[in-house]
């Protein structure tokens, strides 16, 4: 019996330590296997969300002064005075520079006195006419009452003394001819002499070389002293006296690719970035050739842009969006979500189990930093962006969002 005792005894440590030996060694490679499983990688993700899109086109252009001339001298003389030099601004209607022309004066003199001349040669053939006609009127009187009388009672006035009466009559309507001829050349020779001091006075006006409109003075190109030409001259050494420029309003040029052509519109505004001074500028689109240049299949555009501090310079180059289509609630995601290979194109979306999907989308408009998703992707929905070689469908990840601010403004 003693025996029998010792014997289930002696079982009982036996499987005592069998049962603790399984569970050590169960335990051992419990622990081993959560060993050898990775930890799950963290995935930067963004959800897909309905914003405004817009189909941007940027191009490059210099900017031009509005306007830009070469102011010459309208008649030929010296430099008396030059009141502008380079960079001064300049109103229309300013006073640049005077010049001297010394017989231009003794020819103004002599148009005046011509005019004066003139008129009294006008007053002598009034006088004249006038004279003539109060002559005639008297003779006419006396060949009309002699007629008269001579009809009343045949024979009481003598032929000879009628036919005289009636030569004194058609001799005073002569005279008045004549004196109404000399009145006539009088007043001819009146309007020659006004129409020539009116064209020197005009040229003494033309000493004074005006600013065209307003701008600032580019150019200075003779100081006191110097002989300018007539800019209407021929003369090769006609040199301009200086250049202005119309700075408040600059052009921009710009080459503007055949498939945007049906989307340019007069008036549209353009945000113009300048990288020199690192601004933004609003223009407007201004005027377009309305043709394509055989060469290039680019249609000359301009865009009006005001320098009302006049921070932009001549020669600048600038960067022009324009805005060729809009859609407002698109289903968008950042550029560096998309996924290329050949002609398709996909996203990896994490799904509710927060494992990797692949997804084949169709894409629509394209900005720099974002792009419509036509078909394929749900709002809302978790996709990756950036690193995406690291991912791989079925992966399981701990999904990280990614702000706006680190996404380009997404």
């Amino acid at each position: 019996m003693r025996n029998n005792r010792k014997f289930y005894v002696v079982g009982a440590i036996t499987l005592t330590i069998v049962g603790l030996a399984w569970f050590l060694f169960n335990s051992h490679r419990v622990r081993a296997s959560q060993l050898e499983t990775p930890l799950a990688e963290t995935a930067p993700v963004v959800l897909a969300e309905r914003r405004p899109i817009s189909n941007l086109l940027t191009l490059s252009g210099e900017f031009r002064p509005f306007q830009e001339v070469d102011v010459h001298a309208k008649i030929a003389g010296y430099i008396r005075k030059i009141y502008v030099d380079v960079g001064d601004h300049i109103t229309a209607g300013q006073t640049l520079a005077v010049l001297e022309v010394p017989e231009l004066s003794a020819q103004v003199q002599g148009a005046d006195a011509a005019v004066r001349r003139t008129k009294d040669a006008i007053r002598r053939a009034q006088s004249d006419l006038n004279r003539a006609e109060s002559l005639h009127a008297a003779t006419h009187l006396d060949y009309t009452r002699l007629k008269q009388a001579s009809v009343a009672r045949p024979g009481l006035i003598a032929e000879q003394e009628l036919d005289d009466a009636m030569a004194k009559d058609k001799e005073g309507e002569a005279q008045i001819s004549a004196d109404e001829a000399a009145f006539s050349e009088a007043q001819n020779q009146m309007d020659i002499a006004i129409a020539e001091q009116k064209q020197l006075g005009a040229m003494s006006d033309y000493t004074k070389i005006v600013a065209p409109f307003n701008g600032v003075v580019t150019k200075r190109l003779v100081d006191t002293g110097a002989l300018v030409q007539a800019g209407t001259s021929s003369n090769t050494q006609a040199l301009p006296v200086v250049s202005v420029a119309e700075t408040d309003l600059f052009r921009l040029t710009l080459p503007v690719p055949e498939s945007a052509v049906p989307s340019v519109r007069l008036g549209t505004s353009v945000k113009v970035h300048v990288a020199a001074l690192n601004r933004d500028f609003i223009g407007k689109v201004a005027r377009f050739s309305d043709d394509l240049n055989e060469e290039t299949r680019t249609m000359h555009t301009e865009v009006d842009v005001p320098n009302k501090n006049s921070s932009i310079v001549s020669g600048m180059y600038a960067d022009v969006t324009l805005t060729l289509s809009n859609k407002n609630g698109a289903l968008v995601v950042p550029v560096q979500a998309i996924r290329h290979s050949g002609p398709q194109t996909s996203v990896l979306v994490v799904n509710a189990r927060d494992q990797v999907e692949e997804r084949e989308v169709q894409l629509g408009l394209e900005e720099p930093d974002r792009v419509e998703v036509l078909s394929g992707l749900m709002p809302n929905e978790r996709v990756i962006v950036g690193s995406q070689n690291q991912f791989r469908a079925g992966d399981r990840v701990v999904p990280q969002v990614v702000t706006a601010k680190n996404q380009g403004g997404f």
